[in-house]
């Protein structure tokens, strides 16, 4: 802002703004623990050996072992699942399977 007075002086006002706020991304990474279907603690490890594509799913909890053909992109999540949605079976819906 640009002020002139009588005495044909300039004067410079600086007229400033709030900063802003930074924002902060937050990342939320996977979990190192799973829940258990066996005991319902979230003590479940999940070990992928891509080399033989196989993951290795142990409960340090209550002993629960197994071990899961994996796809060499797979991550330990979709391991999980796999083991999961084998433990539970597949229901059975007029002769449909559900997935």
């Amino acid at each position: 802002m640009i002020r002139y007075s009588y005495e044909t002086t300039l004067e410079v006002k600086i007229v400033g703004r709030r900063r802003k706020k930074e924002e902060k991304i937050i990342r939320r990474s996977l979990p190192e623990f799973y829940l258990c279907p066996n005991c319902a603690k979230n003590t479940v490890k999940v070990t992928l050996d891509k080399k033989n594509n196989i993951a290795i799913i142990r409960c340090s909890s209550c002993g629960l072992k197994d071990r899961v053909i994996i796809q060499p992109q797979t991550a330990e999540v979709d391991a999980y699942s796999q083991f999961v949605d084998q433990y539970y079976g597949t229901e059975k819906i007029e002769g449909k399977k559900i997935v």
